[in-house]
């Protein structure tokens, strides 16, 4: 490492040392499943929002074996409140595939890990850095804030092949959970305290408003279905409040998706 990289290196483990957010649940763990709860729910969702919900989850559902078993009506409603909720059916068919085609044990290589349902390049690098320690290159929106900051300073659309040396050179070999754990909390805390540098990424991309969003609709229509199966008239009028049109669309969008089943003239989770 040449001096400047060097520098960054000790600005990230000092910050960890004296701001590091060391208590979060997940970093209790090295259970391959229990990392996978927390990413897929920390896709796109606050910290905070996700403590009491991963905490409950992995507290109904401990291993992968006993989620394997369970009803995708009971995990939506474990999920509600996260948003997103194909990440729910994701876990749900990746627990499944895990206890049928692999004994219940996560294979330990990238490219089997993508292989599974709900599982991308990022989720399976980070079951293998923080699980099992393996020092590899991975990259989301708080590692990339962070190089982008001390790196990128001057240059607009950065690309994460741009950062993925500089990844390369600061990462220890010996202690990968800990320094990604580290570059998260340090770029989450950057967001908080300068100018968000992730607007200097090739791939930054905005997260659209929740209010009035098809997300919202699809959400109200989860959680009206969890008290009881509706017809779509009844549904509708449970959520006066929405475009009646929408409600339509969502709902079949969400029937095509297995998200939610219609039996009739009725919709159940």
């Amino acid at each position: 490492m040449n001096k400047k990289e060097q520098q960054f290196v000790d600005t990230v483990w000092e910050f960890y040392a004296k701001s590091g957010r060391h208590q979060l649940p997940w970093r209790q763990t090295q259970n391959p499943y229990h990392i996978l709860v927390s990413e897929l729910m920390l896709q796109q969702t606050q910290v905070e929002r996700v403590i009491p919900k991963y905490e409950a989850f992995i507290h109904q559902w401990p291993t992968v074996q006993k989620l394997a078993k369970a009803k995708q009506s009971a995990v939506l409603i474990a999920w509600q409140g996260l948003g997103y909720n194909r990440r729910a059916k994701f876990l749900l068919q990746c627990a499944q595939t895990l206890v049928t085609e692999y004994a219940g044990v996560f294979p330990a290589t990238r490219k089997e890990l993508e292989a599974l349902p709900g599982i991308g390049p990022y989720t399976a690098g980070a079951i293998l850095a923080f699980a099992h320690n393996t020092p590899i290159v991975l990259i989301e929106t708080n590692v990339r804030r962070a190089y982008l900051h001390h790196f990128f300073r001057t240059k607009d659309n950065v690309s994460d092949a741009d950062i993925y040396p500089y990844l390369e050179k600061t990462l220890p070999p010996q202690k990968a959970r800990e320094w990604y754990s580290a570059l998260m909390d340090y770029g989450s805390h950057l967001k908080q305290t300068v100018a968000n540098p992730n607007h200097r990424s090739k791939h930054y991309t905005k997260q659209s408003v929740f209010k009035g969003s098809d997300r919202e609709i699809r959400g109200a229509i989860l959680s009206a279905l969890i008290d009881s199966p509706l017809t779509m008239g009844k549904l509708k009028t449970k959520l006066t409040e929405l475009d009646a049109a929408r409600i339509e669309l969502q709902l079949q969008a969400l029937v095509q998706e297995g998200l939610v089943r219609q039996v009739g003239k009725t919709y159940r989770l």
